[in-house]
């Protein structure tokens, strides 16, 4: 089969592990033990926010302690609670496997290195991936298009002939602003915005969706 593109990358909080109420929890729980005040538009804000910009916004909320110790110790509480349960969406493993070895794999994840590392082993997807890149090893975050293209540098490949699997609004903004071509599989408790679901390529309702057919 003759695909389409060269290279399939993947975001991981959403789309292959089922985080943000994970994130969202944590979070909250962190800046209410904490002095802070969440805000209304608080989560919408978090979802791909790198760890630098999300330990510093939870600062602003009111969170009495050094961004560094705010990012250390929300981490250490999702490393605890991946360890608990490695809450992966369905279809995730699946996926990831029936692509790899036709097409090049990546992830661009706002997730630190740490937590990345933590899923993939779990998962046992490691090896299915040619680069995996955290947004803590970028200049910028989601919506900025920093972690797709350091991934297509990574895979030697332009970003032009990649697609990415999203399901966040700051996903596909990120993902379209890098040049790929972006396929949408909205997270049923956090739908993207219409503009930036407007943005996709493809919309699909789950990952089971996902096929090589698809790509070709």
């Amino acid at each position: 089969m003759m695909l389409d593109v060269e290279a399939c990358v993947f975001d991981l909080d959403g789309v292959l592990v089922d985080s943000e109420p994970v994130w969202e929890e944590v979070r909250r729980a962190f800046v209410a033990d904490h002095g802070g005040t969440r805000q209304p538009d608080t989560q919408s804000r978090l979802m791909g926010m790198s760890t630098a910009e999300w330990a510093a916004y939870l600062h602003e909320l009111g969170v009495r302690m050094a961004p560094e110790k705010i990012a250390r110790g929300v981490v250490d509480q999702m490393a605890a609670r991946y360890r608990d349960e490695m809450p992966l969406m369905p279809g995730a493993v699946e996926a990831v496997r029936r692509l790899s070895g036709h097409v090049t794999l990546g992830l661009a994840s706002s997730s630190p290195r740490r937590l990345i590392d933590v899923v993939l082993d779990a998962a046992e997807l490691k090896e299915c991936f040619a680069a995996t890149v955290s947004t803590e090893e970028v200049e910028r975050g989601k919506p900025a298009p920093d972690g797709y293209l350091e991934a297509a540098r990574r895979m030697e490949l332009d970003p032009r002939g990649c697609v990415a699997v999203e399901d966040s609004s700051n996903g596909l903004r990120s993902a379209h602003a890098a040049g790929m071509r972006v396929i949408a599989v909205p997270h049923p408790r956090y739908p993207p915005a219409p503009d930036a679901l407007a943005l996709a390529w493809q919309v699909l309702p789950d990952l089971d969706a996902l096929t090589l057919d698809l790509l070709s």
